[in-house]
């Protein structure tokens, strides 16, 4: 599968029809995808019907728009008009189909991008795995033995697949930033509310964002803009730290070596209460989580995923003044973090502690101990979304090996200046997306 930036030009250049590069997808989906387990529908009518529109607009002489014809999936959490918002559970199986589509698919539909499936996810995107009760467990291209990751694992793992050229996940702690780090391609956390959120079924309102998975900075430029509906450009000088604490802790050296390589003059810096800051960030997400689904549980508690249903019970139980004691060490944990980003404009951290886990022994090393990658592959990831910092994960060049990826955080609001180093690093080739090997259990 080429670039999305690619697909589009050949399109709007006629050297290729929307149809075709649509035709070519689902074939490729109906080839791999099953052993991905990444895909929960295939919308290959309104594919069509959309693909058909595209080319019909380019017939007519008129601006298909910037991503015409470029076939994409979404997290099974976003509306898909006339289907029902499943957010990966049994419980919604039957649900009331969705009215609309979500806000960010209308404006993907604008910029003429076709949208062709739904995707796994972990149950009501509570999980760092993709490990899903009803549809079963996302396995990784570049080894189908480990995990994507989660909770937007499917659709980190069909653009690493190169089954689609990009996709949409959702960010609470991670879900967006742990899947493409284990598959090796570009995902982005926004600052948070940057993007539409409207018609996305949420986890923890005051953490969730929106946000795509590429296989380029220029891609990633390229649909950002689309859903953000401006263009991004950043010219300053970058000011740049690297994270220590705990953020060297529990990290593959490469990493390490990767950050120290990128910026090795930059200075080594430690955000304070890391470790209090993530127990918070659990509380609140707990807290939220359990009580959107307080009622469903009381109803039907048994058609939940078990994992998922026990924390959910358990966050549903938590005290309201220990979830605003937390809320409130929030608040003013972001103003201390936004005084710290005066001084930089960018924070090099890992993105995850390890390369993909094994299925069959979901485990990673914690501080020395054993722990269950569905809690813990978002170590690194869950203090910055409890700061609401952007955060755009990309992969380091490391052909014929595991995936893995570092965070670039940014100032709020300065996605335009993670896009411009990204693309620095991506050209230097210290960074970049390395298809997976066909051969054994690799796609």
């Amino acid at each position: 599968m080429k670039q999305a930036v690619e697909i589009a030009a050949a399109v709007r250049s006629g050297q290729t029809s929307a149809m075709a590069v649509l035709e070519q997808c689902l074939a490729g989906l109906a080839a791999d995808g099953g052993r991905l387990v990444a895909v929960t529908r295939i919308l290959a009518d309104r594919a069509r019907s959309e693909a058909a529109a595209v080319d019909a607009t380019i017939a007519a002489g008129r601006d298909p728009g910037p991503l015409a014809g470029v076939p994409y999936g979404v997290k099974d959490l976003f509306d898909v008009r006339a289907l029902p918002t499943t957010a990966g559970s049994s419980l919604y199986a039957d649900a009331p189909p969705a009215q609309a589509d979500a806000d960010a698919i209308s404006r993907l539909h604008v910029a003429g991008a076709v949208l062709v499936a739904t995707l796994n996810m972990d149950e009501f995107a509570y999980g760092f795995a993709t490990i899903n009760a009803r549809h079963g467990t996302t396995r990784n291209p570049h080894d189908l033995d480990r995990l994507a990751g989660g909770s937007s694992g499917g659709s980190a793992a069909v653009v690493a697949a190169g089954l689609l050229p990009f996709s949409l996940g959702s960010d609470t702690n991670g879900s967006i930033r742990v899947p493409a780090s284990l598959t090796g391609i570009y995902g982005i956390k926004p600052s948070h509310g940057a993007l539409p959120m409207g018609g996305v079924f949420p986890f923890a309102d005051s953490f969730d964002d929106i946000g795509p998975f590429t296989l380029s900075v220029a891609d990633m430029q390229c649909i950002w803009d689309a859903l953000a509906g401006s263009h991004t450009a950043a010219s300053d000088p970058i000011r740049i730290a690297r994270l220590g604490g705990r953020f060297r802790d529990n990290v593959d050296p490469d990493q390490i070596a990767a950050m120290d390589a990128i910026a090795p003059d930059a200075p080594l810096i430690e955000l304070p209460d890391i470790a209090r800051a993530r127990s918070a960030a659990f509380l609140i997400t707990a807290a939220e989580g359990g009580r959107l689904h307080r009622e469903a549980l009381g109803r039907d508690a048994m058609s939940f995923d078990p994992a998922t249903r026990d924390r959910l019970i358990a966050g549903a139980l938590l005290p309201d003044a220990l979830y605003d004691a937390a809320q409130a060490f929030r608040a003013d944990y972001k103003q201390r973090i936004v005084a710290i980003m005066d001084d930089y404009d960018l924070l090099l951290a890992p993105a995850t502690p390890c390369v993909a886990p094994l299925i069959a022994d979901p485990r990673i090393m914690i501080d020395g101990a054993l722990s269950p990658a569905r809690a813990d592959l978002g170590i690194h990831s869950q203090p910055i979304s409890f700061t609401g910092l952007p955060s755009l994960s990309v992969p380091l060049r490391r052909p014929g090996r595991l995936p893995l990826g570092l965070q670039l955080i940014g100032r709020p609001g300065g996605e335009a200046t993670l896009f411009r180093f990204a693309a620095t690093l991506e050209y230097k080739g210290l960074t970049g997306v390395t298809s997976p090997v066909k051969q054994g259990d690799a796609l």
